[in-house]
């Protein structure tokens, strides 16, 4: 049986009860026809209809505040699934959909939506992609559910909640796969790539919450600071912490590794302080010995801690077992660097404007703590350059300021004790001597004596 209606302006109610279709219905579709709205019935022999509607599409689920638009539809009674093609249109009080094609699902409140795709959440938060399905809400679904995929990109709103009146940030998160539960929590798998105005952060996949301010990467993640000072962050997994719209902390664990400009940090955890977009403050620690990298000084140390604001480092601490080398001074040529260890050891360094994007810092001094011990090396005012002057000592406290990037002042405090050693200077060679004859006349005889020979220094080879 065929019923054609066209030009009528009336509601059709597509209700099947669950008894004679034996399909639960969690929504009643109404389609509220348009002006012009062409509608065909078929009906089959064992009486389930379909419905063909064109020239115009309203339908909602009733008494669920949600509405469907669209240039034509079909509806299938038997499967409790309405087809959309053309200019879809989804809404609801917590979200958006549009599309090329739409299909719903009335048996658990499902859109299944294809061609370009765009749903935007009732926080702002925007999904763009190939394809989409969207759970509704519902009693045995608390929270809403978006699944993406074709690589999809999802734009996440991070307002002002300071009572500023700031404009909102945006955060933007691609991923072969996405999916969002909420408002909120939004799982990114495959490929994912998150673009923050002060980060860029990669990884095989993560998980975001936006109510929170906090976001994780996983499987091979990656982070970089934006801005005139960059740093790079990578591990295990790593977790992003913010407020404000602002990050604050980086955390990255197992295997963390943290580079910036004037530090290097490689440990089993690391935690990056972050203010305005630029590290403030290091924190190495974890199984394995922690081990920062500056210009021409490297430590080693269970756990560092590394303060540098503006991103300009000023002070470093190394805790337990902590072991230090550095270059030795600018005069001095040996393959052998200066070292120094002890329980604890801090080194300080110049400060630096932070207009200054050129300069390295310059230690200004370190001082080891507790069973310390210093071998440093000084030039040899005597000796040739390749031969310097050997410092060894030990103490509680050894204490090295620095000048000009040299040895100024050797401090050791209780239980002092050392060694210095200085290549010995070598004499000058002895000149060669020439034997003297002297003569007698004597009215018979002449003779010749030989002169006694003249000694060498002290200490000449004989």
């Amino acid at each position: 049986m065929v019923k054609f209606i066209s030009g009528v302006v009336a509601s059709f109610v597509l209700v099947a009860s669950a008894e004679a279709q034996n399909i639960p219905r969690s929504c009643d579709l109404d389609l509220q026809n348009r002006p012009g709205t062409a509608m065909t019935i078929r009906e089959d022999p064992t009486g389930k209809r379909t419905t063909f509607l064109s020239r115009g599409v309203v339908a909602h689920c009733i008494g669920q505040g949600n509405t469907l638009t669209a240039d034509s539809a079909e509806y299938y009674q038997a499967e409790g699934r309405l087809y959309l093609v053309g200019n879809v249109h989804y809404t609801e009080p917590r979200a958006t959909v549009t599309s090329r094609t739409m299909t719903y699902y009335q048996t658990d409140n499902h859109l299944h939506a294809e061609g370009d795709v765009v749903t935007v959440m009732s926080n702002g938060n925007t999904m763009r992609g190939p394809l989409a399905d969207y759970y509704r809400s519902m009693p045995q679904r608390p929270l809403a559910r978006m699944i993406a995929n074709g690589r999809p990109t999802v734009t996440i709103v991070q307002r002002d909640t300071t009572g500023r009146g700031r404009p909102p940030d945006t955060a933007h998160v691609v991923a072969n796969q996405i999916v969002m539960e909420g408002d909120s929590l939004v799982y990114a798998s495959g490929g994912v790539q998150i673009t923050r105005p002060d980060l860029l952060a990669t990884g095989d996949s993560a998980f975001l919450d936006s109510g929170k301010d906090f976001a994780r990467l996983m499987r091979g993640p990656s982070v970089k600071g934006i801005g005139t000072h960059t740093f790079t962050l990578t591990g295990g997994v790593i977790d992003v912490y913010s407020k404000n719209r602002q990050v604050e902390r980086v955390v990255a664990t197992p295997n963390g590794h943290a580079l910036s400009q004037d530090l290097e940090l490689v440990a089993d955890s690391i935690d990056l302080r972050v203010s305005n977009n630029r590290l403030q403050r290091s924190i190495a620690w974890g199984k394995t010995r922690a081990h920062a990298v500056s210009p021409d000084r490297e430590i080693v140390a269970d756990s560092i801690d590394a303060i540098m604001p503006d991103q300009r480092v000023r002070e470093v601490r190394a805790l337990r077992k902590a072991y230090a080398e550095s270059n030795p001074d600018s005069g001095v040529v040996s393959r052998q660097r200066d070292w120094m260890s002890g329980d604890t050891i801090i080194a300080r360094f110049d400060s630096i404007p932070p207009t200054d994007t050129t300069s390295k810092p310059r230690v200004r001094q370190i001082v080891a703590l507790g069973n310390a011990k210093s071998f440093y090396q000084m030039k040899n005012s005597k000796g040739p350059s390749n031969e310097p002057t050997v410092n060894y000592v030990l103490g509680r406290v050894i204490e090295i300021n620095f000048e000009d990037r040299k040895v100024a002042t050797v401090t050791v405090i209780d239980r002092a004790t050392g060694v210095m050693i200085e290549p010995a200077t070598q004499p000058a060679p002895a000149k060669p001597t020439t034997p003297t004859t002297s003569h007698t006349t004597n009215t018979n005889t002449n003779k010749a004596k030989a002169a006694t020979p003249v000694k060498p220094p002290p200490g000449a080879q004989k």
